[in-house]
């Protein structure tokens, strides 16, 4: 096995020693997939200075295309450090609160960040954005829909039901209702402008429908709900933010990016409407519209490349344990 296959902490500080006193400081973040590169990037950047810099990685010598976060907590369990360090979604591993080994060490080695958020896909669908994405996706800056007000909604319907997801989860009683169970009631594929909501009515629906039948299920299981409700609202899940820490493609593909993609429809075709109207002459209407379709961009690409996450909490939370890091505490 190459020597670089395998790089821990130490290694890492004797080779920034062999390079002098000057030398800026390497730390190497790893991360677990290629997608998590820039995220993590932008994060790490705005601590570089003089004395230090982030080369932000995949460990090479894993298999990353299954067990992606277990295999590199074993990697950080064997060789992590002041001069080495690892990002990771922290999916449910941050709600279950070390009930589970991976658990357990993603929140006690003071050598892991993690997104609070379910996953990096969350903080790109976060609700005060997603107008921005819209006019990056159509250059129609008209706000015709109120993005948080839907996902506050949203979050309210699937609230009960996320909390029953957290308590089985942490019990490690999830074979009846499992994280893919919880998906196919919140899901929300097809959607158009007028019918918002109606489809969180109809998530409100499947949401009773499933929780009557998990009270059927588990009779006794009130006060532990109770309990699991109130330790969420601590950790920082609220009613209103649940969509933050459900599952991120789920959210991504089957939630968010179907609705931005009816409003940017609606928004394409007001720009439409309107360059037919200003148009004096045929050849001018065919010119604009054709410069208006080539600099439309696709809705999942541009919500890939959506930052407008900076300002959320969770976010915030991230920079101070960067920042708890960097400074030794």
């Amino acid at each position: 096995m190459p020597l670089t296959d395998y790089i821990s902490s130490d290694y890492v500080n004797a080779a920034n020693k062999l390079k002098g006193k000057k030398a800026r400081r390497r730390i190497v973040a790893y991360v677990e997939s290629y997608d998590d590169i820039l995220f993590w990037r932008m994060i790490l950047s705005r601590f570089e200075d003089d004395t230090r810099y982030f080369e932000v990685m995949l460990p090479s010598r894993t298999n990353l295309n299954k067990g992606k976060k277990q295999a590199l907590l074993s990697i950080m369990k064997q060789g992590a450090g002041s001069n080495m360090m690892a990002c990771v979604d922290a999916d449910y591993d941050y709600l279950i609160q070390g009930m589970t080994f991976q658990s357990e060490f993603m929140l006690s080695s003071p050598y892991v960040v993690h997104t609070y958020a379910y996953a990096i896909e969350n903080l790109q669908c976060y609700a005060p954005s997603l107008h921005n994405v819209c006019v990056m996706a159509t250059l129609n800056d008209h706000n015709i829909f109120d993005f948080e007000a839907f996902l506050a909604e949203y979050s309210r319907a699937i609230f009960p039901l996320f909390v029953w997801s957290i308590m089985l989860y942490r019990k490690r009683e999830y074979s009846r209702f499992s994280i893919t169970d919880f998906n196919r009631v919140a899901e929300i594929r097809h959607s158009r402008v007028h019918e918002t909501e109606s489809n969180i009515a109809k998530v409100r629906h499947k949401v009773r429908v499933k929780l009557n039948e998990l009270r059927r299920q588990y009779p006794n299981k009130k006060e532990e709900y109770l309990r699991t409700k109130d330790s969420l609202l601590q950790l920082g899940v609220t009613p209103e933010t649940t969509y933050l820490y459900v599952q991120g493609h789920h959210l991504f593909d089957c939630v968010v990016a179907p609705t931005v993609q009816a409003i940017c429809d609606e928004l394409r075709r007001e720009r439409e409407r309107e360059i037919r109207q200003r148009a004096q002459h045929i050849v001018q209407l065919q010119n604009e519209l054709s410069a208006y379709t080539k600099s439309q961009s696709d809705i999942p690409t541009m919500l890939k490349k959506n930052m407008g996450y900076m300002n959320a909490d969770v976010y915030q939370k991230i920079i101070k344990d960067v920042e708890k890091i960097i400074s030794g505490g």
